[in-house]
């Protein structure tokens, strides 16, 4: 909730046909979820507790990636290479379990933290709140794309992942993730 965000892209509000950007757009954009994220909370929830990663940051990757499934076919998204809510790549990971499974959640949300550590690791005079929004960012484009606070969502999709990201995690967290 501390992490300073400037929210959703132009692109990314502009490709969810919004006239808004920024935090109120990523707002919007996890609301808009919030039905088809509910079927999924519980599971949310339990890898969370178990992974201590805020079950906010896993609703806002969800959100994110798949539209809470909803852009999913047979749980694939990204023209076939991304697998699941959380959109593993298949080009870099073995997808665990069923696309809408814990076992999947707890998967990608291991991926995150891997990156969130190696994120911690290269920039250890972060903040906390900054190394985790690396770690978000690099969760999309790696963590050799995480080259500064100020510009570490450049080369991500949008331009704005993290940032995306920490906005619609801020939301869900007011909305009992």
């Amino acid at each position: 909730m501390k992490t300073d965000t400037t929210g959703a892209s132009e692109i990314t509000a502009k490709q969810n046909k919004l006239t808004i950007k920024g935090v109120e757009a990523s707002k919007k954009l996890a609301e808009n979820d919030l039905n088809q994220m509910e079927k999924y909370k519980s599971k949310i929830i339990k890898v969370g507790k178990a992974k201590q990663m805020d079950p906010a940051v896993i609703a806002a990757i969800i959100s994110r990636e798949s539209r809470a499934g909803a852009v999913l076919k047979d749980g694939w998204g990204d023209n076939g290479n991304g697998f699941g809510l959380m959109q593993i790549d298949k080009h870099y990971h073995t997808p665990a379990g069923a696309w809408d499974s814990e076992q999947h959640l707890a998967q990608a949300t291991e991926i995150l933290i891997d990156y969130y550590q190696a994120v911690k690791a290269k920039f250890p005079k972060w903040s906390p709140e900054q190394q985790l929004k690396g770690g978000i960012s690099a969760y999309n484009a790696g963590v050799k794309n995480v080259r500064s606070y100020e510009h570490m969502d450049l080369g991500t999709t949008g331009d704005d992942y993290g940032n995306d990201v920490v906005a619609r995690a801020q939301w869900y967290k007011s909305n009992g993730y």
